[in-house]
């Protein structure tokens, strides 16, 4: 089984900048594809950014240039930072990890969520 736990989310003023964190632990050989999805209140969940092992990213429109992701494959962490939040940009945000396990299965799995609030 594969574990991710997310932290770092929280309330902050529009124009204001977050990071988050998320790693990855449990029977793991490899993750290919690690990031972040989000969801708000009375809408599908959504991709928010992405990053394959060898580097290679994809985001959403609409936080394209406000927001990065980076990867610590070393540690199995993702993080995303967030800068110049909109109250549009509040949702629960979800970590996702697909890779292949020790067993050599492959996987997919999710985190709790946490909540991020841009609000003033």
């Amino acid at each position: 089984q594969v574990q991710l736990v997310e932290s770092g989310g929280g309330l902050v003023q529009p124009g204001g900048s977050l990071r988050l964190s998320c790693a990855a632990s449990g029977s793991i050989r490899s993750i290919n594809l690690m990031g972040w999805y989000r969801q708000a209140p009375g809408k599908q969940r959504e991709l928010v950014a992405v990053m394959t092992s060898g580097g290679s990213t994809n985001y959403a429109d609409s936080v394209k240039g406000r927001f990065t992701i980076s990867r610590d494959n070393a540690r199995n962490t993702v993080y995303l930072q967030m800068g110049n939040l909109k109250p549009e940009d509040t949702a629960v945000y979800y970590c996702n990890a697909e890779g292949l396990s020790t067993s050599y299965r492959g996987f997919g799995s999710w985190g709790q969520g946490t909540q991020v609030t841009v609000s003033s």
